[in-house]
């Protein structure tokens, strides 16, 4: 069916509601709008959909959601697992309360039972009530830091990650299996309630999940003795962190915790920022200003969903706070976690962590420190969380960090998917902790930097939107795959990795080998002088990104070599 025949049914069937029928309406003279809205379905991928709200096929809508939920309750029934249960959340933003509700409303229509949060809770949260409340799978409604017209739906499995091969697949085919929207069960909230199958998590779940984090601490003595004199500034970027990240600080001890008063109620049109990424420096405007009023010595904010968290700490030598990326970030915890667990024999012998094939490569030298495992994964936290599950699974290694370069880490099992807040609690832990040694959280950093050398990575993200955005993304990987350059910015090219194809090739002898890694749409390039660069489609916004990463043995040598790469994908 064109697209033209599918808006036209969308707008004149019974299958839709009103408000459904009106909107498609207003738009039936902009063919350019009417393409973009039915001209594919939108993808039902392999964590689930995102995408911008509306009537259509590739909009997110009631529709487009209950569909995916038809195909998750059917893959569900089929495998026999109806009896466990599926919990629920969702965050701040728009028609989030409602995808949500309708989401349960199908699974209970379909005889499977839902636990759905009262109000907004952050995606980690939900990780942790799959596996606390025994569920056999999970939804978040969200689109994370996705800008206010987006939204999306994540499904997890019954070990709390995100679903990963061969369920994903299964659940693909079972949801593209449906092409009639009538065949999508609904069932009434009371007659849901009344047969037991719609049920209500409340606060039970947050006191267990708080205290959970609790159990990680390190140092409570030092948190003790020394919050007094931390100051944080906080933000939530009007999403879902603010009461989690209050409540674990102020049970912890920390005294002098500032909320971005202007940012601190949740709100789907994120009105303070243009886009509420903690990865983007602008969206801590008001947060800077605040630490600089009241001489705060971080400053902390979680995305809308609060797995995520980008920090700047104060430079003492010249009062500026200055920003840690999603890498520096997560290896400053996890400096401070394996050092501690070290001087305290809590390290494991078959100890791991598990990082991703774009994240920084001081994790090598890290693991090699303390004698851990590493393990290096696809891009996407829940490659992580199936990491953990493997290892559980075979009694093999112990998991004790994980992080991927995309702000997001995870410390303790308690969860299947990055936290943001117990990513809070520890970098609180750790700054409390150097504070009581006299030095900052930029000078420990530092220190990391002098012990291990000067790491530094970058991003280039190019944005490409619509349906020729999309092919000329595909065409940018295309050549690149076809014909792999020798050289880029003056390094030469020592191996080129095809993830897609799961071809290695050593550009040295020709000779070639596997990843070993599932196929992805990846390109890596393997640099002289301990450097690398890596080409992916984001998953979730129309854009390619490059990743890049070095090494030297000073800091202005490595931001001059950084800058030359990202110079290179940035001309592309």
């Amino acid at each position: 069916m064109e697209y033209l025949e599918k808006y036209n049914y969308w707008r004149t069937s019974e299958t839709f509601d009103e408000s459904t029928r009106q909107e498609l309406e207003r738009i039936k003279d902009d063919e350019n709008e009417i393409k973009e809205r039915f001209y594919k379905d939108l993808e039902f991928g392999t964590a689930g959909l995102r995408g911008v709200i509306g009537a259509g096929t590739n909009r997110m809508n009631k529709y487009t959601v209950t569909k995916a939920t038809q195909g998750l309750a059917n893959y569900i029934i089929k495998t026999g697992n109806q009896d466990k249960g599926v919990a629920i959340g969702f965050d701040s933003r728009h028609f989030s309360p409602e995808f949500s509700m309708w989401a349960a409303l199908c699974l209970n229509a379909n005889g499977i039972k839902t636990y759905r949060f009262d109000t907004l809770r952050p995606t980690p949260v939900l990780s942790f009530s799959v596996r606390e409340l025994g569920c056999i799978a999970g939804i978040v409604v969200t689109a994370s830091h996705n800008p206010p017209e987006y939204n999306g739906y994540k499904v997890y499995w019954q070990d709390g990650a995100q679903i990963v091969p061969p369920v994903d697949g299964e659940i693909i085919a079972e949801v593209n299996a449906i092409t009639d929207y009538s065949e999508i069960k609904m069932m009434d909230l009371n007659e849901a309630i009344e047969k037991g199958l719609y049920n209500v998590i409340g606060e039970e779940i947050d006191t267990k999940y708080i205290n959970t984090l609790k159990k990680l601490v390190l140092n409570p003595e030092i948190i003790k003795n020394n919050a007094k004199d931390l100051k944080i500034v906080y933000t939530p970027l009007h999403g879902t962190g603010n009461i989690p990240v209050q409540t674990i600080l102020k049970e912890l001890g920390f005294e002098n915790v500032y909320v971005v008063p202007e940012q601190e109620q949740p709100d789907g049109d994120f009105p303070t920022v243009s886009y509420p990424n903690p990865e983007d420096p602008k969206a801590f405007e008001l947060a800077i200003a605040l630490a600089k009023n009241v001489d705060a010595d971080i400053i902390l904010a979680n995305d809308p969903d609060a797995d995520r968290l980008g920090v700047f700490v104060k430079n003492a030598k010249t009062g500026d706070y200055e920003m840690f990326t999603g890498n520096m970030s997560a290896l400053f915890i996890a400096e401070y976690e394996l050092s501690q667990k070290k001087e305290k024999g809590l390290l494991p012998e078959n100890g791991a962590i598990i990082t991703t094939i774009v994240s920084s490569d001081l994790t090598k030298a890290m693991a090699k420190e303390y004698n851990m495992k590493l393990f290096e994964v696809l891009t996407g936290f829940k490659w992580i969380g199936e990491k953990i599950k493997q290892f559980e699974q075979s009694n093999s290694y112990k998991y004790v960090f994980g992080f991927e370069e995309s702000y997001g880490c995870l410390v303790g099992t308690h969860a299947r998917d990055k936290d943001g807040i117990v990513a809070v609690m520890a970098t609180c832990e750790a700054a409390a902790y150097y504070k009581s040694k006299g030095i900052t959280c930029l000078e420990q950093m530092e220190n990391i930097y002098k012990k291990y050398g000067y790491y530094k990575e970058g991003q280039i993200a190019l944005t490409f939107k619509g349906i020729e955005g999309a092919e000329k993304i595909k065409e940018i990987m295309e050549k690149l795959r076809s014909n792999p350059p020798t050289e880029l910015a003056g390094l030469k090219v020592l191996e080129f990795r095809d993830y897609q194809t799961n071809i290695v090739k050593d550009l040295r002898t020709g000779e070639t080998h596997e990843t070993g890694l599932p196929k992805s749409n990846v390109l890596y390039f393997d640099l002289e002088n301990s450097s690398w660069c890596c080409a992916r489609p984001s998953g979730t916004e129309p854009k390619i990104k490059f990743y890049c990463g070095v090494c030297t043995d000073s800091e202005e040598k490595s931001i001059e070599k950084l800058n030359a790469l990202k110079e290179h994908w940035g001309n592309i």
